[in-house]
């Protein structure tokens, strides 16, 4: 009996991984949509998708049919609900985007410290169908948010020369983020980081219950992460605007290291009080991460292409996020403890972080090659680029001007 209450604990875990892996696994075809239809439609569209399979979820009484309608159709539309979210915000804001993301974020980090425990009562209170249909309520206000989109700047038209409405691959696919390589390291080292980064937040619980015993108040450290991620979001959302242009990669490199560190610390720590310090800077670095990937895909593609940017990458997240915490669930049960899986956890990060050091490398020298290349051209090329960038700070100057009207409007 005990047995077969395990297995079907372990078939209906794999409906949470199910939802949260297409999640990102979609973020590619989210953000061809995107650029095909625009934030508003696909925001509010994805938001609506998301509701229908939340609901019909509500009504579902065997695991089956749960595998669709919450680990597909729900993951599918709060994929195509987030992704627009984040493209967004470079409409509205240049100057202070590092800030704005990191408050959008910081919200998410709120709803992690508190629906838990709201979601604990509804369960408790209602049962698990009426606590679905409750949170029914939070897609449809989702769908209200999505219609105050109102991008500034043109969705990208879709009718070909020959005035088919279909336009070729060659249109749907921007190509055009792959020919830098800064992004190409950028969109291939972030996923190397990340076979470890989320071990530690999935076995984390399980290794605390082994060490300090089942009386351990383990909730306290998930507080603790919550907390400080939703503070690290807002100060190095901050602090990105302060960093020039690519630059802001140091600030990821610098999370991945602390993080990467910091799940070697782990095993190393006998009282409760250490492993609270841990995920203290955890949480703090948690949030530089993701408060900065926004902005920094802004300075490496430009805002015309960030849509498929940032959707390319979160596919390629998708992939490690769903394979490194069973490969540490694998080692311990192989080894008998968590120590061997936290200690191989810190090594993804620290490899990662390191590769993307070479981005503001890669990017200056490209600069420095485009230019030279500009000069060879023409030899009064030296004159232009002058009067060009005059141009660029008077043009910058006006756009500055603007987006602040922008935001005290706003």
């Amino acid at each position: 009996m005990q047995t077969d209450n395990l297995s079907q604990l372990r078939l209906a875990s794999w409906v949470g991984s199910l939802s949260m892996g297409m999640i990102f696994f979609c973020s590619p075809i989210v953000s061809v949509f995107t650029d095909i239809l625009g934030c508003r439609i696909t925001a509010v569209g994805g938001a609506a998708v998301g509701l229908v399979g939340l609901l019909a979820s509500s009504f579902v009484t065997s695991l089956g049919p749960l595998y669709f309608t919450y680990g597909i159709v729900f993951a599918c539309g709060c994929s195509f609900a987030y992704q627009p979210s984040l493209v967004i915000l470079g409409h509205y804001f240049k100057k202070r985007l590092g800030l704005v993301n990191g408050i959008v974020t910081a919200g998410s980090s709120a709803f992690t410290i508190t629906l838990p425990f709201a979601l604990s009562h509804l369960l408790d209170k209602v049962g698990l169908h009426n606590t679905m249909r409750v949170l029914c309520i939070l897609m449809f206000v989702l769908m209200l948010a999505g219609l105050t989109y109102k991008p500034l700047m043109p969705v990208k038209s879709s009718n070909t020369p020959t005035g088919r409405r279909c336009p070729p691959i060659s249109k749907i696919f921007n190509i055009n983020i792959w020919k830098s390589l800064g992004y190409r390291i950028w969109a291939f080292g972030i996923p190397a980081a990340l076979y470890g980064y989320f071990v530690p937040y999935v076995h984390l619980m399980k290794h605390v219950e082994e060490r300090f015993g089942q009386d351990a108040s383990k909730e306290v450290l998930l507080m603790c992460i919550g907390i400080t991620s939703g503070v690290g979001r807002l100060i190095f959302g901050r602090a990105a605007d302060y960093v020039n242009g690519v630059n802001k990669v140091y600030l990821q490199v610098t999370s991945f290291f602390v993080i990467g560190i910091m799940s070697m610390m782990i095993p190393l720590c006998h009282i409760f009080g250490g492993l609270i310090a841990v995920c203290l800077l955890m949480g703090l670095f948690d949030g530089c991460f993701i408060s900065i990937m926004a902005p920094i895909a802004f300075e490496l593609v430009g805002a015309e292409d960030v849509s498929q940017a940032i959707g390319f990458l979160l596919g390629l997240m998708s992939v490690p996020m769903t394979v490194g915490p069973p490969i540490a669930g694998f080692l311990r049960d192989r080894l008998g403890s968590y120590n061997e899986a936290f200690y191989l956890a810190g090594i993804p990060p620290i490899f990662g972080g390191a590769l993307l050091c070479l981005i503001p490398w890669v990017e200056a020298r490209r600069k420095r090659r485009e230019k030279e290349e500009a000069i060879s051209r023409d030899p009064d090329v030296t004159e232009k680029m002058i009067e060009h960038e005059k141009m660029a700070d008077n043009g910058k100057a006006q756009e500055a001007a603007q987006s602040r009207t922008r935001e005290s409007t706003l």
